[in-house]
């Protein structure tokens, strides 16, 4: 978790939806809406600019550029590592917010694997916490990426995964982005106020969502495991 992502809105909608209060908000995106969104591609990505709420396209993956010849590409980062060496500076400066409409996720053994699409019980946005390096772009995408932020799943949830997205309130993601919120607060932040699972639901989805390259609502429509 989390490998795969619905962003079926644009992202000025997604804006609309932070009911953002500060300075009007800067949208320079050019990436499409999509039911199917992968790691490796750029997706819009909500930051704080000079205390502007800016959306723009950002390379999902990070790996530092000292790390290049040693680590992975980076989709997530795990909530309990984020102050670690190797974190603790995009936890600081590169706090982001990742809007989306769901995820996925997948169940079962290999080759018979069902995909799932977990989304809030009131089908608005997500606002998923996310840290990067995010700015100037730089030759390997990944060095000026970011991933998304995770902490074990709860409840009923862990039955599809067992790690799950930060997810926060409009209110709380703003909090996330704002510059004056030490990396330690920012954490204590994540721990304490992500929604749990009881604001969730989840349904079954045809495995087409598989195939990054599948695109469409029906990819997020709920399948009937018993027809």
């Amino acid at each position: 978790m989390c490998g795969r992502l619905d962003q079926n809105h644009t992202a000025i909608e997604y804006v609309a939806a932070m009911h953002w209060r500060g300075a009007a908000p800067r949208v320079d995106t050019r990436a499409a809406p999509s039911y199917n969104a992968p790691p490796g591609t750029w997706r819009p990505l909500m930051r704080v600019v000079d205390d502007q709420l800016v959306v723009e396209d950002a390379f999902w993956g990070y790996r530092a550029s000292w790390a290049a010849a040693r680590l992975p590409v980076s989709i997530n980062a795990r909530l309990e590592k984020i102050t670690s060496n190797y974190w603790a500076r995009l936890l600081k400066s590169g706090r982001a917010i990742v809007p989306a409409d769901g995820w996925y996720e997948w169940t079962g053994e290999k080759g018979k694997k069902q995909p799932w699409h977990i989304h809030l019980k009131t089908r608005e946005p997500l606002f998923i916490a996310a840290i990067g390096a995010c700015g100037k772009e730089r030759e390997q995408p990944a060095e000026s990426g970011f991933v998304i932020v995770t902490a074990d799943a709860e409840g009923g949830m862990v039955d599809v995964h067992d790690r799950r997205p930060i997810v926060f309130s409009a209110e709380d993601a703003a909090l996330w982005l704002d510059p004056d919120l030490s990396a330690q607060q920012a954490e204590q932040l994540a721990r304490s106020v992500a929604l749990g699972p009881d604001a969730f639901d989840w349904h079954p989805v045809a495995r087409d969502v598989g195939r990054a390259s599948s695109e469409g609502a029906h990819l997020a429509a709920q399948l009937d495991l018993l027809g």
